[in-house]
């Protein structure tokens, strides 16, 4: 009989400690997706390995016919909070183009209303002389 990966997973996230309502943030999923993937059977090796790494299990022990042991070295993998502050920084910079631009478009639109009020104002001088 096949194992249920995700039960496995499960399981082993909860005899941690793991607290549920934490990990899908570290892993960048909802609550849902991770719930999601508790339930699959056959969840697949690629989040196995994801959540290995975030909760540093080796989950080659529970599944030698899928992994090696070296894939949940954390030391081969990126540091998950560096990103999360790679992230922060994007992010930041992302919403301050954004004012720019929108205080950019604002002048822009005040500028051509200008525009179109004094063309407005000429052609109604002109038509009334």
């Amino acid at each position: 009989m096949d194992k249920h990966r995700g039960q496995i997973v499960e399981y082993l996230v909860r005899k941690k400690g793991i607290n549920i309502s934490e990990l899908p943030d570290k892993l960048r999923v909802n609550r849902r997706t991770l719930y999601n993937w508790f339930a699959h059977p056959l969840l697949k090796p690629e989040v196995i390995i994801r959540i290995g790494i975030v909760i540093k299990h080796n989950f080659s022990i529970e599944f030698p016919e899928l992994f090696l042991s070296a894939q949940f070295d954390v030391h081969h993998q990126p540091d998950i909070s560096e990103e999360l502050v790679d992230d922060n920084i994007w992010r930041t910079k992302y919403l301050e183009l954004l004012e720019k631009y929108n205080e950019t478009l604002r002048l822009t639109l005040n500028n051509k209303q200008k525009g179109e009020l004094f063309i407005l104002f000429i052609t109604t001088f002109v038509m009334a002389a």
